[in-house]
């Protein structure tokens, strides 16, 4: 495991990171800072205030993203496989004309 250097609300965190997870993870600390951002701008908090209540928001997001139904992923796959198979069709029919 590789440790990654971090920023949030002006300190310096190192926390453990898969090499393959690297990018996503320094995508996380980009969303969490805008969020931080927004919500400061907004309500005028700071430090450990400013990171609960954006805490809380995040996790209320998510919820409301769950309570929804999230991604139907059977659904898209089934989606992605049908344009898949039709792009070969086509394909296929335009090799024919050369």
């Amino acid at each position: 495991m590789d440790t990654l250097d971090i920023t949030l609300l002006g300190k310096e965190y190192r926390v453990g990171c898969r090499p393959e997870e690297r990018e996503a993870l320094e995508a996380a600390v980009r969303f969490l800072e805008e969020k931080f951002i927004d919500l400061g701008a907004k309500t005028q908090a700071s430090g450990e205030k400013l990171a609960v209540m954006t805490a809380l928001n995040v996790a209320h997001e998510y919820l409301q993203f769950q309570r929804s139904g999230g991604f139907d992923m059977p659904g898209l796959k089934r989606r992605i496989d049908s344009m898949s198979s039709r792009l070969d069709e086509v394909l296929a029919q335009q090799e024919k004309l050369f």
